[in-house]
């Protein structure tokens, strides 16, 4: 891997990242560590969805894309990030929508200099004038989605060719030698795929440096129960993880595990809350109901500190699950955000009844079945930066725990909506 960085890449992006994402990120879980003692919460990561518009349609998403544009400002975001900054904080993830749309996206990369980003991107805007672009600034890392094979990821992002642009979007960072990462949402229609070895090495050859695997949510005004992972499935990438993290020199993340094999929740250990393109504090991407806002008039150090519904929801979080709250218990979030008279953030103003008419599903818990880092590196990383923070340990109880179960040999059908793709495609399935 160092081999690759080395030979493969602008050597003063990796310079830039390993100070900035690796010291100063560091730093910055250590910083929180501290403040936790202290009896002080600030999440040591932010995840910002900038905009809400996408030239996509994707299966299960949850965000208002059909919707009038909203995003957050150059004056909110500077705003925000200098008061992140602030409290330690230098790595934050981008989000949409689909982040290129923002028209100030660049901007706001080339003002804060002293941080970096993560973008979360179909890749369709990354052109090579974006992608030089992005090379000169040095503090950005694309991470771009690859959601099947040509066939299954148009049916998955809802038109055709978005394989092919995504898959040109990768090759123009490449060939400006950014450090450019890969995603995947695994779901049925993807999971025998991309959850491979050949894949793996298909991404080593094109360039890429790290990936990165999601398990599809089952939320949104339109979800999809039949795309969500078995517990076997579930099992199964935990251990593919673990076995290429010792085999292969890309980095893979994951964020549901810690470095001891236990499943845990970022929202639920505080390692990270997230911010919507209105500027409501949600406990992450696609729970969308809040108490505060990034425009309140407090800073956002006291606001993050004082917030009952964000300290409420770790606790409720820690206290049943080690795995996804809104997977496995939605009657439990429901019930909790009417209690606390949360606002419903999304444009459509139905995730509440969205909430209720969920069913439960098997999310990254799965107890007796802990598979520990095999990899050094990621071992001690986890240790230090990648744990649950007390949360589990403090109010976790077993006895809370319901896990869902299926009828033996009986996993989710496989989707039924994957015989068409949308009125814009040129391909049929």
């Amino acid at each position: 891997m160092a081999k690759r960085a080395l030979l493969e890449t602008d050597k003063r992006l990796v310079a830039k990242f390993l100070w900035l994402m690796g010291f100063k990120g560091l730093r910055s879980v250590q910083k929180h560590k501290a403040r936790l003692k202290r009896g002080e919460f600030f999440p040591p990561f932010l995840y910002i969805s900038v905009i809400n518009s996408c030239n996509l349609r994707c299966q299960g998403c949850w965000v208002d894309v059909s919707a009038k544009q909203a995003k957050i400002d150059l004056d909110a975001m500077d705003r925000m990030l200098g008061e992140a900054k602030a409290m330690g904080n230098t790595f934050f993830g981008i989000l949409g929508g689909e982040p290129f749309m923002h028209a100030d996206i660049l901007e706001i990369f080339r003002r804060h200099q002293d941080a970096y980003f993560q973008v979360f991107t179909n890749g369709h805007f990354i052109t090579d004038e974006v992608a030089k672009e992005l090379r000169k600034l040095g503090n950005v890392t694309p991470l771009i989605s690859i959601e099947g094979t040509e066939i299954i990821s148009d049916v998955r992002r809802g038109r055709g060719g978005v394989y092919s642009k995504s898959m040109e979007g990768i090759h123009n960072c490449i060939n400006n030698k950014l450090l450019t990462g890969v995603c995947t949402s695994l779901c049925q229609s993807n999971f025998d795929d991309l959850l491979r070895e050949e894949w793996i090495d298909r991404l080593i050859e094109m360039g890429v440096f790290y990936c990165w695997y999601h398990g599809y949510r089952v939320v949104g005004p339109v979800p999809n129960p039949d795309l969500a992972l078995t517990p076997e499935q579930q099992l199964a990438v935990r251990k593919f993880v673990v076995e290429m993290r010792v085999k292969k020199p890309i980095a893979i993340i994951d964020a549901y595990h810690d470095a001891d094999g236990n499943a845990l929740c970022p929202a639920a250990t505080g390692f990270t809350h997230h911010i919507s393109p209105y500027g409501d504090i949600e406990p992450c991407p696609v729970i969308q109901f809040a108490k505060e806002s990034i425009h309140d008039e407090r800073p956002l150090r006291q606001v993050f500190n004082e917030s009952e519904f964000l300290s409420d929801f770790r606790e409720l979080a820690a206290k049943n699950t080690r795995g996804c709250i809104i997977l496995e218990r939605p009657d439990l979030l429901s019930g909790f955000a009417k209690e606390h008279e949360a606002k419903d953030t999304t444009v459509r103003h139905a995730a509440y009844e969205e909430l209720d008419a969920l069913v439960s599903n098997p999310s990254q818990y799965n107890p007796g079945n802990e598979i520990p880092e095999k990899s050094w590196v990621y071992w001690l990383l986890k240790k230090y930066a990648f744990h649950d923070y007390g949360a589990y340990s403090k109010h976790f109880d077993i006895k809370n725990w319901q896990p869902t179960i299926h009828p033996e040999g009986n996993p989710p059908a496989a989707p039924q909506n994957l015989v068409q793709l949308d009125a814009d495609s040129t391909t049929k399935t």
